[in-house]
């Protein structure tokens, strides 16, 4: 081998030195030119630097993963691996020659430097360290040394938290790297990360953290030593020891003064020290540091160029050639040499490589990198894989391709897991853009590039989250500097600090955001509660001056403006005026709290005076006196509902004037409750139950709002869950029957169904549902307003205390057909035989009622009815289409409805649940409660919801007081002949007459009777 180093000029000198920016220069002023660097990093940078100057369609960059080829480019940019053996270019540059005495890449290098010329130039830029031995290898070669453009200080030791801002700390393994970053991030506020095994987007976007002051510290590994241009002024080596692939060892001068070299740029001197656990440096190596006097590089690592493909064993002997001349030594076995040891011992391989070509195209395929740093032979058995394919099928299966590229395209996970899934799209990356391995390998090179970018990107957020605290760090400097820092509050809330998010201001509450710990908090507290002051102020007047539109009253009694807490309700002396609390911070004072609180008070009481107004105007009434002022106020004491039977004596008492006062305010009495139909609405219902929570230290009860959403769908009925309080089925505008609760307003228009069928005499025209005048039986038309089935009927009955006999449906067949057949509208019997002298109490109460009746009614009365067949059927069709097809059916029973009597509580007080609760219920009415002709008691549960009242004066059926003295019978009790044969009727003959009260001219029956005298003439 006969060298010649003439053409050949090598520019020598330690870092700063204006090297690569000189080979830049050169290589524009020629026609045409290469240039080889030792990392795609560094190569993508040169690139960069290229294309400023010449355009981008004059510049290509070659490496093993990336090509970016304009057609006719005229300067190539490459890693020295990928540059070519052979050029016709005029100019020809190698940036980092010392690495030719690198024992894993080295022969690479040194290949590149004996063989690789340019037309017209040639240079090569290293280390001085390189002069005697490319003076020796390359006779004629032209040397220029360039000194340093700045000086290089020995600093000492210093612990990691006293390093100086714009310090590079250097750490020879990612563990170690990364348990320094967090340290400096807890304690300076971040630092940017720099390892090899990052993708060069990643080591990019770490780098401009760094550049761009967003940190002030970078922790990185000795692949800051490789040409990267930082603005770092102190280097602290953390670690001295590093594993170079073969074993663990000290680094040498010359490597740590690579490293070192980096502090200091252009003409501004730099300093290097140590921190950690690592030994302060003796005086001589800081002597050789500081004056760049390093041994020389004696040998270049080699290996032959000339391969024997003739078969696989003359391959492996090839490799193992002695260097030519003096100054190379053999190269310890590369990966792709240890892929062959490793391939060469599989059957499968040796089988396939029976030709020179199909040897020559196994070591092509051995040079695949291990990014992955895998064992040797997990990196042979993927070599195999594609060596297989390429030889049997001319390409990369690309079934196999995909799979593999799919596994890697997920952004998930940490930053190990990201680095890994890098590593192995970055080898996927490499077979695309090798030629005539893929069918398709363009598509294959943007996929794979669009996929290592992605996965770039979120590595370094995952490195910026963990280890760098922008806000931290900006906070830090500004303090340092003793500048005033500047807060602003955005429309959203959000608080920023010098530009940084510290906290969010939600009304008149101001919160940290998490993380803010640290020596900066309380200057950032103190920063932000500047701005809020002036801030806080400015929302009160705006507050003040906001329409009711802007406010908004919750279900959990919180008050928001502009859907930001301001305020929240507490119970007061009056359940609709209740007590307003601010949530706000202490910054709130003075005259701002006072506007602030005044016009949550006012939007507070318009809102409960809107939505509740019926029951607001009602508890404002002046028209009220005496005994209807006095019910007036227990109706809005019970929020709009009071159960008949607790106040019955005052209802007993009221004139026809009085009743009248009281209908003029929306109250309806009904059979079983005195109530306001307008607030059996989903909005007034739910701000009722809000007013009692609020009282009643109800919020966080079990079915609190729970039944709101079930009054909005329109439901008549629903079954009850044990679980909640009773107390919100009444405040929800149900009654809670036991096993179902239904709506109070559907409740009374039931009673207005099954009044006339217990009113009903034999022998006038009998209503649908009718029996004998003392009991009935459920239709369809119950069914129907109830939303029920049969099997729920019956349990409302018995919830409403009632009790059931059950007649065999043969015998009411018989009964039925000699009653007198029941007219078309059933409902029209009863108003037709009551005139206003004659009805009792409760009949003027339930016409009332049926006139009064709101708009839930009559959506209640469109519900679709419940199939289910009339009493009077009793299963004949059924039962003869049964016998038709021969199977003999038993006819079920009919139930007949009767109110509860005493007996029946006797018989029947060891059952449970709703009919218990009904039997009790019956009891308890019947001793002091309301009961109403043809109504049953009701249920125990409700006595102790709505308290205790006086019982009513019972009537008989022709309005005449009944029992004398004993109040605590029914109004509307049944009349009963069981006992002792006794018709009830002898009982109306021991009292006294009625005395006859005037009669209210708007009373409907007032109407009806008027009506009635026209059509008599």
């Amino acid at each position: 081998m006969i060298l010649s180093g003439r053409g050949v000029t090598a520019v020598l000198g330690p870092t700063n030195t204006g090297k690569t920016h000189y080979a830049i220069e050169r290589m524009v002023a020629h026609e045409t030119g290469v240039i080889g660097l030792p990392l795609r990093l560094l190569a993508r940078e040169v690139y960069t630097r290229l294309v400023d100057k010449v355009g981008q369609h004059n510049v290509a960059l070659v490496t093993g993963e990336e090509k970016i080829t304009p057609h006719m480019a005229r300067y190539s940019v490459c890693t020295v691996e990928a540059m070519p053996r052979e050029t016709r270019a005029a100019f020809v540059a190698i940036d980092e020659v010392q690495l030719a005495g690198d024992l894993e890449r080295g022969h690479i290098f040194t290949d590149r430097v004996l063989h690789l010329r340019g037309r017209d130039e040639t240079l090569l830029l290293g280390a001085a360290t390189m002069k005697p031995i490319l003076e020796q290898l390359l006779p004629g070669i032209h040397v220029i040394e360039r000194p340093r453009l700045s000086q290089l200080f020995y600093a000492g030791s210093k612990k990691i938290t006293r390093l100086p801002q714009r310090t590079a700390i250097v750490a020879f393994s990612a563990d170690e790297v990364y348990a320094i970053a967090e340290l400096i991030r807890r304690q300076r506020g971040g630092a940017a990360v720099v390892l090899g095994a990052l993708s060069p987007r990643t080591r990019n976007a770490q780098v401009a953290l760094y550049q761009e002051g967003d940190v002030e510290y970078l922790v990185a590994t000795d692949a800051i030593g490789m040409g990267l241009n930082l603005d770092v002024d102190h280097v602290a080596f953390a670690q001295d020891r590093k594993f170079d692939g073969y074993q663990f060892r000290n680094l040498n001068p010359a490597e740590l003064a690579q490293i070192a070299g980096r502090a200091g740029r252009h003409l501004r001197d730099g300093t290097f020290g140590v921190t950690g656990r690592v030994d302060p440096f003796d005086d001589e190596l800081v002597k050789r540091i500081e004056t760049h006097q390093f041994d020389p590089v004696r040998v270049l690592q080699w290996r032959t160029t000339r391969f024997d493909y003739s078969s696989l064993s003359a391959l492996r002997q090839s490799l193992d050639a002695p260097p030519p001349i003096g100054g190379l030594t053999r190269a310890l076995p590369a990966v792709d040499q240890q892929a062959l040891e490793q391939l060469s011992r599989y059957p499968d391989v040796r089988d396939l490589t029976t030709t020179p070509e199909r040897v020559e195209k196994l070591w092509e395929a051995c040079a695949l990198p291990d990014y992955r740093r895998i064992t040797p032979a997990q990196h042979a058995d993927l070599i195999s894989t594609l060596y297989a394919d390429l030889v049997r099928r001319g390409t990369v299966n690309e079934d196999f391709l995909g799979d593999q590229v799919r596994r890697a395209d997920r952004t998930d996970g940490e930053i190990d897991t990201l680095s890994a899934r890098i590593a192995q799209i970055r080898t996927w990356t490499y077979v695309s853009n090798r030629p005539g391995w893929l069918a398709d390998p363009t598509h294959w090179q943007e996929k794979t590039r669009e996929i290592e970018d992605r996965l770039s990107d979120a590595l370094h957020e995952r490195l910026t989250k963990r280890f760098v605290d922008r806000r931290t760090s900006v906070l830090m400097k500004r303090l340092r500097e003793n500048a005033m820092l500047e807060a602003e509050i955005s429309v959203n809330g959000d608080v920023f600090v010098e530009g940084h998010h510290v906290g969010q201001l939600a009304g008149f509450r101001f919160t940290l955001a998490s993380g803010t710990e640290g020596p900066d908090a309380k200057a950032v507290q103190a920063a932000a509660q500047k701005a809020l002051a002036l801030e806080f102020e400015a929302r009160a007047a705006r507050l003040h001056a906001a329409g009711n539109g802007d406010l908004a009253l919750g279900s959990d009694g919180t008050v928001r403006w502009l859907g930001d807490p301001v305020a929240r309700l507490a119970a007061s002396d009056h359940v609709m005026r209740p007590r307003v609390i601010l949530l706000s911070d202490e910054q709130l004072t003075g005259n701002a709290r006072d506007h602030v609180a005044a016009r949550i008070e006012r939007f507070v009481n318009h809102h409960i005076a809107t939505v509740l107004k019926p029951l607001d105007d009602l508890s404002r009434a002046e028209d009220l006196q005496g005994l209807a002022k006095g019910l007036a106020f227990q109706l809005v004491e019970n929020l709009g509902v009071l159960f008949r039977r607790d106040v019955a004596e005052d209802v007993k008492s009221l004139d026809q004037e009085a009743r009248a006062s009281i209908r003029k305010h929306g109250i309806r009495f009904g059979a079983y409750h005195i109530f306001m139909p307008a607030l059996l609405k989903p909005a007034p219902a739910e701000l009722i139950t809000l007013l009692w929570a609020l009282k009643n230290d109800g919020l966080d009860k079990p079915g609190y709002g729970d039944l709101i959403p079930v009054l909005a769908a329109g439901r008549t009925s629903v079954v009850t869950d044990p679980s909640f309080e009773r107390a919100f089925y009444k405040l929800a505008g149900f009654r809670f029957l036991g096993k179902r609760a239904v709506r109070i307003d559907i409740l009374e228009r039931l009673a207005d169904l099954i009044r006339p069928l217990l009113q009903w005499k034999p022998g006038t025209p009998r209503p649908e549902g009718a029996y004998d005048g003392r009991r009935f039986m459920a239709t369809t038309a119950m069914l129907s307003i109830l939303g029920a089935t049969p099997d729920d009927m019956e349990e409302i009955l018995k919830g409403l205390g009632y009790r059931a006999d059950s007649v065999k449906a043969e015998e009411a067949a018989a009964h039925l057909a000699a009653a007198t057949p029941a007219p078309a509208d059933a409902t029209a019997v009863a108003p037709a035989e009551t005139s206003a002298e004659t009805a009792d109490e409760h009949d003027v109460d339930a016409a009332e009622g049926e006139s009064e009746a709101p708009a839930a009614v009559a959506e209640a009365s469109a519900v679709v009815p419940v199939e289910a067949p009339a009493a009077e059927a009793v299963e004949a069709p059924a039962a003869e289409e049964a016998a038709a097809e021969g199977e003999p059916v038993e006819a079920k029973p009919v139930l007949l409805w009767r109110p509860g009597s005493r007996h029946d509580n006797q018989r029947q007080g060891h059952r449970h649940g709703g009919d218990r609760q009904g039997d009790r219920q019956g009891q308890g009415e019947r001793r002091g409660g309301d009961r109403h002709r043809g109504q049953p008691a009701g249920e125990r549960g409700e006595r102790r919801e709505g308290g205790r009242g006086r019982p009513d004066q019972a009537k008989g059926r022709d309005g005449k007081p009944q029992g004398g003295n004993r109040p605590d019978r029914g109004e509307h009790r049944p009349e009963r002949n069981e006992r002792g044969g006794k018709p009830q009727q002898a009982k109306f003959e021991a009292r006294p007459p009625r005395k006859e009260k005037p009669i209210d001219p708007d009373s409907p029956f007032a109407k009806l009777a008027a009506l009635k005298e026209q059509m008599k003439k």
